[in-house]
């Protein structure tokens, strides 16, 4: 027993597992960076569907409308590269001339190239996150927006207050109650999309643990262990749960906070 305990310790204390560990701060940093993103762009999106002006009313048509009809990942992967390119072709207007190293692809000359490295890639991906959820988000909002009872609001102007008070004090604050539900479930779908990270060039949890579940031959030891993917990954599986109950009770009691003040239901 001994013995065993003494491989274990050994095993899951050595280096590459110590990294492994590491990694889950990349996934937490991507939901939580992620989630005040998507919370930000989907406040100003469904600013922009009820405004006044029809030309921001099309934009957040266009946001919340195409953004939500494109898959995640493919999303996920084009904005990193679209901006990672954008800002080479950028850069090589200024300092690629007839001096300048040949390159075969992209882009045009090697000066202009850049190299992304981990937390760079890191933000790309919580923008990433903040733009494909906030347009979930912005139209969870804007359905709780229009669930406030109109004659409170009006209620509101009778007794003297200003639009930016209605807005502020009764709108919002009542409006909540309806979007916390809904607001869950995007947090959730968001925190699944975490997975993904391993695309951009990330060693998050999911690519550790492929390859340390992987089957592992050394030529001075032989197979030290098989495939062992099925266990790192309900490892996972136990992480992922045990956000997901987290997050249930705080949105539990974000909601106790939302209903302070509010009618009680018969």
């Amino acid at each position: 027993m001994g013995e065993d305990l003494a491989f274990w310790w050994g095993y899951l204390t050595n280096g590459k597992h110590l990294q492994w560990y590491a990694s889950f701060r990349f996934t937490i940093m991507a939901a939580l960076f992620g989630g005040v993103l998507a919370l930000t762009f989907g406040l100003l999106g469904a600013m922009a569907l009820r405004s006044r002006f029809a030309v921001l009313r099309g934009i957040g048509t266009v946001y919340v409308s195409m953004v939500r009809g494109i898959p995640d990942v493919l999303f996920f992967l084009f904005f990193p590269l679209a901006f990672e390119q954008g800002v080479e072709w950028f850069v090589s207007m200024s300092v690629c001339g007839p001096d300048s190293t040949p390159n075969a692809g992209w882009p045009p000359c090697r000066e202009a190239n850049w190299l992304l490295s981990t937390p760079e890639y890191l933000t790309l991906a919580c923008v990433s996150l903040g733009i494909i959820y906030g347009a979930f988000t912005a139209n969870v909002i804007n359905g709780a927006m229009r669930a406030v009872p109109r004659g409170q609001l009006e209620a509101a102007r009778a007794f003297g207050m200003s639009d930016m008070q209605v807005l502020t004090r009764i709108h919002i604050r009542q409006m909540w109650i309806y979007a916390l539900p809904g607001l869950s479930n995007v947090w959730m779908l968001l925190i699944k999309a975490t997975s993904l990270l391993s695309l951009l060039q990330i060693a998050d949890i999911v690519w550790w643990a492929g390859q340390l579940g992987s089957p592992n031959f050394l030529p001075q030891a032989g197979l030290v262990h098989g495939d062992w993917r099925w266990a790192y990954f309900i490892a996972l599986f136990v992480f992922y749960i045990l956000v997901t109950l987290l997050s249930e009770r705080v949105f539990r009691r974000l909601t106790a906070w939302a209903r302070r003040g509010m009618p009680v239901e018969a």
